[in-house]
């Protein structure tokens, strides 16, 4: 079911009881973008959000505009359903924390944890053990950063709560998710007993449970609808749990069905008359002096209405692909003045309206 900007969200989001949001998508379609606003959304009502960033790009600290995030989980924003245009509840204001994953880190952390190295570890760094270990066996990275985020999802605090009612990991473009996270094929070939393999199975009973979801963002475009269906045809064989789709930058129609229906006829005669009346003939109100003036501008505002009549053909088609799907589907708007904090925060709004969080 698609909802579009502004649609009221229905009571219940569609995704109670998942505490691992995995975002994934094209390059250029804006995930980590809709990660943070996710991110948001599911804070609004006062709750705790870890974002994750598993890629190394410090994409999240560009966003809300502060300095390159460190290895440690660290509070980057509050939030409340006001900030997000949303009728204030007796909620408090939730928080959304956030941590980079160093892959050499999280190794040496993984060794301090079952082999006790401590020092050995960093002398091990030092030589570029752990450089060459995340490089030589990227099943071991993806063990490494999966379980990060697996064990910030299931992690209690003293008083027997979870830590977070919610993770987000920004992870890996839709072509290399699957791989990413089905790590017990990762490293069936490096190990089939031991820490490494235990650690891959644990990993992967969090990822498999209707505790994670793997919501795929795309725009109404070819390619990036192509990728988003064969990702979830990946997902789905590898039997892990797809979450919903998200459409970005989905820019408002210009044209009523009607005037894109009508826009390959001749329709120069009708157009010169209405740019006349509309004044755009200057003060003359002579017919020859008015359709002189309009008349450059007859050849590029047709053309435009066949791009725009094109561009509106090609996105049903999309939206009709999509829809085969038959999963929940959310579209927020493109938004033209670009990026800011406010931007983001508009679309954490409409992922909570649209019942995404």
């Amino acid at each position: 079911m698609a909802r579009t900007p502004g649609q009221a969200a229905r009571r219940d989001p569609d995704w109670e009881g998942v505490r691992l949001h995995v975002v994934s998508g094209k390059g250029g379609t804006g995930k980590t973008t809709l990660a943070a606003a996710l991110a948001l959304a599911l804070a609004a009502d006062g709750g705790r959000v870890l974002l994750i960033e598993v890629e190394g790009r410090q994409g999240i600290a560009e966003l809300f505009g502060i300095a390159a995030l460190p290895y440690e989980e660290r509070r980057i924003a509050s939030v409340s359903r006001a900030q997000l245009g949303l009728p204030a509840g007796e909620a408090p204001a939730g928080e959304v924390l956030a941590l980079a994953i160093d892959p050499e880190q999280a190794l040496l952390e993984y060794l301090e944890m079952f082999y006790k190295l401590g020092r050995a570890g960093k002398a091990l760094q030092k030589v570029g053990f752990v450089d060459f270990a995340t490089t030589i066996a990227p099943g071991v990275r993806d063990v490494l950063l999966t379980g990060k985020a697996c064990e910030a999802t299931r992690r209690k605090g003293p008083d027997g709560r979870r830590r977070y009612d919610a993770v987000v990991m920004d992870a890996p473009p839709t072509g290399r998710i699957t791989r990413f996270l089905n790590v017990n094929s990762e490293v069936a070939g490096l190990a089939r007993i031991g820490p490494i393999h235990t650690q891959a199975q644990a990993v992967m009973r969090v990822l498999r449970s209707p505790e994670t979801a793997v919501h795929l963002v795309t725009l109404l475009e070819e390619m990036p609808v192509q990728e988003t269906v064969d990702g979830i045809t990946e997902l789905r064989d590898a039997k892990l749990p797809v979450g919903g789709v998200m459409v970005n930058m989905v820019r408002p129609p210009v044209l009523d069905a009607a005037a894109v229906a009508a826009v390959d006829g001749d329709h120069r005669e009708e157009v010169a008359l209405a740019l006349g009346e509309a004044g755009l003939g200057g003060r003359s109100r002579r017919a020859e002096t008015v359709r002189a003036a309009v008349e450059p501008l007859l050849d590029p505002l047709l053309e435009q209405a066949r791009e725009h009549a094109e561009r509106v053909e090609l996105e049903r088609e999309q939206r009709a692909d999509l829809q085969q799907l038959r999963l929940p589907t959310y579209e927020l708007p493109l938004l033209g003045e670009g990026l800011d904090l406010g931007g983001l925060y508009r679309l954490a709004g409409e992922l909570k309206r649209q019942g995404a969080a």
